[in-house]
């Protein structure tokens, strides 16, 4: 748990300092959902690939062709989403997605426990 949560909250500070400075608070004139590229970070501490195209395949796209790849990444990012509750779902419900009879294992659990207010970190 923790090494995904300080993964996360690293990403995190480095969005809101815009990259290290190089570019302005997605609250102050940066367009929402564009994350800052990690230059500077290479270029001060140690090589990291960027997430999004870290190969340079894409920087030379016709926005027209940006714009529909980025409706196909939120299309992708929705039916995710929709796949991941079709599971939780299906293994909570018995029966409840047909499709996924006999693929999906019944969780007897709290599927929704770390939403809980009695939810720790710690395991006790």
């Amino acid at each position: 748990k923790w090494q995904i949560l300080t993964v996360i909250g690293l990403l995190e500070i480095w969005d809101e300092c815009g990259g290290g400075g190089s570019m302005p608070h997605y609250m102050r004139g940066r367009q929402p959902g564009k994350y800052p590229t990690f230059e500077n970070f290479r270029n001060e501490v140690h090589f990291v690939l960027d997430l999004y195209d870290p190969f340079g395949l894409f920087k030379n796209m016709k926005d027209e062709q940006k714009e529909r790849r980025l409706v196909m990444e939120i299309n992708n990012g929705r039916l995710a989403m929709l796949g991941i509750f079709g599971f939780l779902s299906a293994d909570k419900v018995e029966g409840s997605v047909p499709l996924l009879k006999g693929i999906a294992k019944q969780y007897d659990g709290d599927i929704m426990a770390p939403f809980s207010a009695d939810f720790t970190l710690f395991g006790t």
